[in-house]
């Protein structure tokens, strides 16, 4: 759902109308001297009310990156009805966010009536008990080398075939649309992993399988525009609009999954063959019906948490990477000969022998793919926005004071492009920026590359996304070279819960093989 379909919608425009009116009536009441006053009491500069986020909804990361850019910090005002938003780009703010004062900020009920229609009380939308819990089980699962195990195993079959349908397209000379091959290759491969399913989504030949990513997507979609949409509520009542829509697709997507997991639960307990064992209960879901945690709803709320988390954002992230590399093919041809020499391919091996010779050894010898990955996120963050509720009044590392009920949010697409924390080349693709004297990867720190949060909720899938689009990007690069369909085409964002590129990224893949 774009701008334009957004506001066509009776109810919507009506609703713009309104707020638009009640906007200009409040400034004009309190002009720039109210907004003075508050900041002489220690509230962070005013940049905008939370309508201005909605009249910039198609550029609204870039919007806010302006906004950045004047204060490190600053507010939105919620136009009386609702809470101010406060924003920022300051690592030591997002610090004591995400560590520091962990407590005091967190999901709340705000967010959590906006995401729980999707994502229930999954991990990514509850706080508390109910989050430790889930953290805890999760954590433990993430870390084991079974999983590793397997995810790897599923990894490199998905990106074989994945290489295949790339073969046959250059073979044949034709376009393709890679985003849409990362997101049914990720969405496969995130499925067998999570609930040990061959959704198959990349050949097509599961049709439910299909319905099910279609809705979720879209589910997404309408999910993250709930944030700027302050009548969304009254839609969901009425059941009109966009929230019509969500409830279908809502519908869709707990009836695919609850069917998969009653389906898991009823065999679970029957003898698997010992050869079978990884492939047949090396999957999350299998892990957490062992440890007899068979609570449906919960079982589904979890995992479709860890499917968005693991889907789109691998995907979204592989899409991009793979454009920067398009319009950087020196950066492109160096990965692709580190790639090579790292995993000893030839032009006269298969695609199945490449993906052999894909490895735990190869892959840890890729520092400049993994430091390329990583530049990506910066620009790109797989999340470009994070926000939390402030639960009680309090004061951050800057003196600025927040108030109870504020939405503070840290933004990484913003601080991927702030010169105060990258230098005079923020805004450009340098993947050596990350690696250090010795030609070896270096981190930064997760306060100020907040690509997979920080602090307690840091990302717990980090190394599994890593291994992923280390894996995928490996054996792509080895076999091809890869080159935009379209140069002059104008290539720009989709604003959904995750940064995905509108319309997709349409390239045209060149053999490096003899066999291809």
């Amino acid at each position: 759902m774009d701008l334009l379909s957004f506001i066509s919608s009776p109810i919507s425009l009506a609703a713009i109308t309104l707020a638009l009116i009640l906007a200009m009536f409040m400034i004009k009441i309190h002009g720039r001297s109210s907004s003075e006053k508050e900041e002489k009491k220690g509230y962070h500069p005013v940049a905008g009310t939370i309508l201005h986020q909605l009249v910039n909804l198609n550029r609204l990361h870039d919007y806010m990156t302006d906004l950045s850019r004047k204060n490190r910090t600053y507010r939105l005002l919620g136009l009386g009805l609702f809470s101010s938003r406060v924003y920022t780009v300051d690592p030591a703010n997002v610090e004591y966010m995400l560590k520091t004062n962990f407590a005091n900020y967190g999901k709340g009920k705000y967010q959590h009536g906006l995401l729980s229609d999707l994502l229930g009380d999954g991990i990514f939308t509850v706080d508390g008990e109910k989050w430790r819990h889930q953290r805890k089980a999760s954590s433990y699962e993430f870390s084991t080398r079974t999983l590793r195990e397997f995810s790897s195993v599923v990894f490199k079959k998905n990106a074989a075939k994945l290489t295949k349908v790339v073969s046959e397209a250059a073979a044949s000379n034709k376009c393709i649309d890679v985003q849409d091959l990362f997101m049914k290759s990720t969405l496969d491969s995130v499925f067998k992993i999570m609930l040990g399913v061959e959704l198959d989504s990349l050949c097509g030949t599961y049709e439910e399988g299909k319905w099910f990513s279609n809705a979720f997507d879209k589910a997404s979609e309408i999910t993250l525009h709930r944030y700027f949409d302050p009548f969304w509520k009254i839609k969901s009542m009425l059941n009109i609009g966009s929230e019509a829509v969500l409830k279908d697709c809502i519908k869709v997507v707990d009836e695919f999954v609850n069917k998969i997991i009653q389906g898991k639960i009823e065999h679970v307990q029957y003898p698997q063959p010992q050869e079978d064992l990884l492939m047949k209960r090396g999957d999350i879901l299998s892990r957490f019906l062992e440890s007899d945690q068979n609570d449906v709803k919960y079982l589904k709320d979890i995992i479709l948490c860890f499917i968005i988390a693991g889907k789109d954002t691998t995907a979204g992230t592989l899409s991009w990477f793979l454009y920067m590399l398009c319009k950087n093919t020196t950066i492109q041809e160096k990965i692709a000969k580190e790639v090579r020499e790292a995993a000893q391919i030839n032009d006269d091996l298969s695609i199945n022998e490449v993906v052999s010779k894909i490895n735990e050894e190869s892959l840890d010898k890729m520092q400049y793919l993994q430091a390329a990955l990583t530049e990506t996120l910066r620009l790109y963050p797989a999340v470009p926005v994070e926000g939390k509720i402030c639960f009680a009044d309090d004061t951050m590392p800057d003196g600025f004071r927040v108030r109870e009920g504020d939405l503070v949010g840290y933004q990484p697409y913003a601080m991927g492009r702030m010169e105060f924390l990258w230098g005079h080349d923020a805004e450009e693709f340098r993947p050596e920026r990350w690696i250090d004297e010795n030609g070896l990867f270096q981190q930064e720190s997760p306060f100020k590359f907040t690509a997979f949060q920080a602090g307690p909720r840091i990302c717990l899938g980090k190394e599994f996304a890593y291994r992923q689009m280390k894996i995928f990007s490996a054996v792509l690069f080895g076999c091809f070279r890869f080159k935009l369909s379209d140069e002059k085409k104008a290539v720009n964002y989709r604003v959904m819960l995750t940064l995905n590129i509108d319309g997709g990224i349409h390239l045209q893949a060149f053999p490096r093989l003899k066999c291809t």
